[in-house]
Order: C-alpha cells, then sequence, then structure tokens
C-alpha cells in the first residue's frame, strides 16, 4: 500500500485499485484552485501507473463535492486556466485506461456532478443532493451540460440546468443519472463491495470496452470543448458575472442585465 496527503487530497493505492479522496471537508470539498490543481496532477500519476485497474473517488467529511468554490469565484480567481485545467482532468478520467467509480453522499452538485458524470460508475445514497446551478453563478457549467444530456437526455437536461434545481440520489437514480443506490447508514460498505466487483471484472477486454464506449458519441470532446471555451469567455466578460460576484458577497437575489 503506498499512502500520501497533498494539501487539498488524499492519494492511495492499494494492488490494482486507487483511492483518491477529496480533502476539504470543512468547505464541503468545493474545488478551489489548489484542489483542482492537485486533482489535474494526480490524474496523470494514476493514467501513467499501468498497474492500476480501478480508481475510486470519494469525499471526506459530508459530502463529495458542493462545486466550485464560490468564494474564489466571487473574488475573480476563476479563469480561463482553471476552466482549461478542470476539463483537462475530467476528460482524463473519461479515457484513461481505469474504471472510475465515485461515491456520491451528501452533495454532489455543480463540479461535483460535473466530477461524477466524468466517472464509469456512480454510486451515491438516495438523500444525496445533486444538480448543475453554474447559471444561478452566473458561468456555463463547464461541459456538464454535454455529459449530462448523454447520461439523461436532452429534455431533463436541459430543465437541471436552465432550472439550477437539485434532486436527490433516488430520482438520480430513477433517471439514469446514478448507476448504485446504497443504504445511509452503511454506505461506506456496500460501496466497498460494489468495488470490488469491478476490481474482479477489469481485465483488458473491460477497459477496452471504456475507451469503446468513450466514443458513441458525437461531436467530440476536443470539438465541443473549443465551442464552450469560446461561449464561456463571452460570458465571463458580461455583467451578468460581475453580478453574480456581488450576489455571493452581499448575500441577494441576482438581477440580470
Amino acid at each position: 500500500m503506498h499512502d500520501f496527503k497533498l494539501n487539498k487530497l488524499i492519494y492511495r493505492t492499494e494492488g490494482k485499485l486507487a483511492r483518491v479522496i477529496l480533502n476539504r471537508p470543512e468547505a464541503l470539498n468545493a474545488f478551489s484552485l489548489e484542489l483542482v490543481a492537485e486533482l489535474d496532477a494526480i490524474s496523470q500519476l494514476i493514467e501513467n501507473n499501468r498497474d492500476i485497474r480501478v480508481v475510486a473517488i470519494t469525499g471526506a467529511g459530508r459530502a463529495l463535492s458542493a462545486g466550485i468554490d464560490l468564494k474564489a469565484l466571487s473574488r475573480g480567481e476563476i479563469d480561463h486556466a482553471y476552466l482549461v485545467q478542470w476539463e483537462r482532468f475530467l476528460h482524463r478520467l473519461e479515457t484513461m485506461d481505469k474504471v472510475v467509480v465515485c461515491l456520491c453522499h451528501g452533495f454532489f452538485i455543480g463540479g461535483g456532478l460535473q466530477l461524477a458524470l466524468a466517472c464509469d460508475i456512480r454510486v451515491a445514497t438516495a438523500s444525496a443532493k445533486t444538480g448543475i446551478p453554474a447559471v444561478k453563478e452566473g458561468l456555463i457549467p463547464s461541459l456538464g451540460p454535454w455529459r449530462l444530456a448523454r447520461f439523461i437526455g436532452l429534455g431533463r437536461a436541459r430543465k437541471l440546468t436552465l432550472l439550477g434545481n437539485l434532486i436527490d440520489g433516488k430520482e438520480a437514480h430513477d433517471i439514469g443519472l446514478v448507476d448504485h443506490l446504497v443504504g445511509e447508514d452503511n454506505a461506506e460498505a456496500e460501496f466497498e463491495k460494489i468495488l470490488q466487483e469491478y476490481v474482479a471484472c477489469t481485465g483488458a477486454a473491460a477497459l477496452g470496452s471504456k475507451q469503446l464506449m468513450a466514443r458513441s458519441f458525437d461531436p467530440s470532446f476536443e470539438q465541443v470543448h473549443d465551442y464552450y471555451l469560446e461561449l464561456q469567455r463571452k460570458v465571463m466578460d458580461s455583467e451578468d458575472l460581475k453580478e453574480a460576484q456581488a450576489v455571493f458577497r452581499q448575500n441577494r437575489e441576482p438581477v440580470w442585465k
């Protein structure tokens, strides 16, 4: 076993299994600049490790992740470089020859949902809350809408994205967003059992099948990625983003221009 702790996450390897634990429990594992940089780096390390077959992603404390760090957003610290690094990390999860499994408990909102969507298998508790409310924060929710539509259909994806509403883990399971439901009181034990099932099944054929399924839809990630960044740049230059930043600082409802 190899175990080491970075500033904002914990990384551990156990034979064919790697564990990545988001470790900002005081902030519900919100994605700060530092955490995203560490995730980008650790995912590259995992991708290059030929011994690893399964990756488990969990969050310390009460949530997988509450999404983007709103304090950093309100200070104007979320920039183009952050967005590129974030999408590079997510796409690496989608395309690496490992099966990536996450446990969604408490909240997996915004970036937390985007992270879950980039994983191969999502495990959740029935009471977990999820949604993609970035439009309320003055941003396009990265490539979340593009991924979300592939899982639950365009109509449901539009509703969740445009309204920014939250649903619980049971509804997420009912609409195909979550693959496994686990009990509230023994979520971690049930998650471990599910993990071991995937470890036992991840031969070369399974890993090759994952990579084949990554090419199931058009347009490609690269095509959508460039278009998304063009749109996001326009949004970030708008007065509405300044309004969203002020809304967080002043704790009031937004008035879009």
